[in-house]
């Protein structure tokens, strides 16, 4: 039902799934729990929602904190992204480093990612709607993130359109990460 690649980054896949095509359209089936299950993915999601950009706009990098950590599942449903993950695991042998996709609408991949990563996307399309799927409800506490260019990203864009909170978050060599593999606090 999905296409599991891996990446870089222990944990984290690029799913492609089924695309049923016909006269009228496609249809896409963005998730199945025995499937999700099967898969060693996590299935229990406890929010959804999207965000809606235009285009030169970067998001994140994002995530929460333990105890409020979650693994995530993004998808474009209009539009195309450059979408970043960037490991936060401290006894990862990638810690610091990132893994890229393009997500698109038209392609109908999506990217899952573990507990203990950080998360952003830029716009590369006119106008784009990233859906996520979290394991946890958001905790504003819990809410942090790290600056979008302290990680070694190529982004396309050298000044793209960021918000007042993004740009004031500290830089990945100043974090210090509650995060490892196994899923606790280091």
């Amino acid at each position: 039902m999905f296409e599991k690649n891996p990446s870089c980054i222990a944990g984290c896949f690029e799913l492609r799934p089924r695309v049923m095509h016909d006269a009228r359209g496609r249809f896409v089936k963005v998730f199945h729990k025995p499937a999700f299950q099967a898969l060693g993915l996590e299935a229990e999601f406890s929010e959804e929602y999207y965000s809606v950009s235009k285009k030169g706009v970067l998001r994140g990098l994002h995530f929460q904190l333990p105890p409020h950590d979650h693994a995530k599942l993004v998808y474009c449903v209009a539009g195309t992204v450059l979408d970043v993950v960037v490991d936060l695991r401290t006894d990862s042998q990638t810690y610091g480093q990132h893994a890229a996709f393009e997500l698109s609408a038209e392609a109908a991949n999506m990217v899952y990612m573990p507990r203990g990563v950080a998360h952003g996307f830029y716009v590369l399309s006119e106008s784009a709607t990233l859906v996520y799927k979290v394991s946890t409800v958001y905790a504003p506490d819990a809410d942090a993130g790290i600056r979008w260019d302290s990680a070694g990203i190529q982004w396309p864009d050298a000044e793209p359109l960021v918000s007042l909170r993004d740009q004031g978050l500290p830089p990945l060599a100043q974090f210090t990460s509650p995060f490892t593999l196994a899923g606790g606090q280091s």
